[in-house]
């Protein structure tokens, strides 16, 4: 049975300090992303022919509806929005509806085929090039549209205009803009209980590999830990010196409950 004394050194420890290294300058980047935040909105219009009459410059306008963080509505003028015109044409409008500060958008207005051929009238934004890019409204109540949408005579025989109802359909796409940098993730890191579960470990015994035995009390232990804490426990169980009988060590000049804790 090896025999061990009580333990009086403290282990030292010793710093040492890095040169800084001659790394190269640090290089980030970003990106800005420019896209369209898109949404739409369909509008039926009922009692046509009741609507016509109403007056050049006035309109029967839609709900009003959400894109991009904006409010917007569709404006159809039954008698058309310019007197000059003199009521020959239909104007179709989007308008829009919130505060605004120079909102940029892109825009569509479809009056639908109701006859199911989906010859479909489209003004768009869309799907052609933007000389001056998209379109900028400065405040509430701007508007994207025609004036001259459609001639009244025309439309009132066409496949538009079914059982008095005509159908529009407005497609808004916000133009909005960020910038990306790098992504930053952070883990977050649980505090450790490594010092709670070493101490199961030691009470429940398991995987034990060496005991002391302190006036007739034995305690079982681990020797990789004991010997990560301890430099005399590393020399006895580790060392070229090391103990030739580990498997029990007898500690002597010291009480149990002392050694225990």
């Amino acid at each position: 049975m090896g025999k061990i004394l009580r333990e009086t050194a403290r282990p030292s420890f010793t710093c040492s300090s890095a040169s800084p290294s001659s790394a190269p300058p640090a290089t980030t980047s970003s990106t800005s992303v420019t896209d369209t935040v898109r949404g739409s909105h369909r509008f039926k219009i009922t009692g046509y022919a009741l609507s016509k009459g109403i007056g050049i410059g006035k309109y029967i306008a839609s709900d009003i509806f959400s894109v991009g963080g904006y409010d917007w509505a569709i404006y159809f003028y039954p008698d058309g929005k310019s007197v000059e015109d003199n009521a020959t044409y239909v104007s179709l409008f989007i308008a829009l509806a919130s505060e605004g500060a120079d909102v940029r958008a892109l825009f569509e207005l479809t009056l639908l085929d109701q006859s199911g051929k989906e010859r479909h009238k489209v003004h768009s934004h869309f799907e052609r090039t933007l000389e001056s890019g998209p379109y900028t409204l400065k405040y509430r109540g701007s508007m994207w549209g025609y004036k001259r949408f459609f001639k009244r005579t025309a439309l009132e025989t066409s496949d538009y205009l079914k059982d008095d109802c005509l159908s529009v359909n407005c497609s808004v796409g916000v133009v909005k803009s960020h910038t990306e940098g790098p992504k930053i993730y952070k883990i977050p890191i649980m505090p450790s209980n490594i010092g709670q579960q070493l101490g199961k470990l030691l009470e429940s015994g398991k995987g034990s590999d060496v005991s002391f035995e302190v006036n007739g009390e034995v305690f079982a232990a681990h020797k990789l830990i004991l010997a990560a804490r301890s430099p005399v426990f590393r020399a006895q169980l580790f060392g070229p010196m090391k103990d030739q009988n580990t498997r029990c060590i007898k500690i002597e000049d010291m009480e149990a409950p002392v050694f225990k804790v």
